[in-house]
């Protein structure tokens, strides 16, 4: 019999390895879009009995509060909340974001930070979270809609 040369096996090693890692990297998330899709309308139609008319109501000492568009992104949709006084935001906060396993980790880290951002910078021109890219997007786009509602 012949001896296996060990640079033969040590390329075979890595080779296997790197298939593997690969592989790995290629899955993706189980989920079914169709799925996503009819839950979004669910939760749509089931929240426009709840939430406050979209353009929001007026508060005492002229603070208004406005809710932007539901805007669907990959993971779930995402609403802003605004809260105006004396022409700025004072308060902004994500009424709706995506929910269910990584999802919830990522939004619990995201949502404060855009929140924060929000209000800062008094316009829907805010930095993406990293990680949590869709949830951005969307938020970005719900708060510009609260900002037009709101005359800003």
């Amino acid at each position: 019999m012949r001896k296996s040369h060990p640079v033969r096996r040590a390329v075979l090693a890595g080779a296997a390895t790197v298939s593997g890692i690969v592989l790995l990297l290629a899955l993706k998330p189980a989920s079914d879009p169709t799925a996503a899709a009819a839950a979004g309308a669910a939760s749509r139609a089931t929240s426009a009995g709840r939430e406050a008319p979209q353009g929001g109501g007026a508060l005492p000492g002229g603070t208004t509060t406005v809710t932007g568009d539901a805007v669907p992104t990959q993971y779930g949709d995402v609403q802003v909340r605004l809260t105006v006084s004396g022409g700025k935001v004072v308060k902004a906060e994500a009424v709706r974001a995506p929910k269910g396993g990584l999802s919830d980790q990522k939004t619990a880290l995201a949502v404060p930070r855009l929140n924060r951002e929000a209000v800062a910078a008094q316009s829907a021109d805010i930095d993406a979270v990293s990680g949590a890219t869709y949830t951005s997007g969307g938020y970005r786009r719900s708060l510009q809609s609260a900002l037009d509602r709101a005359g800003g």
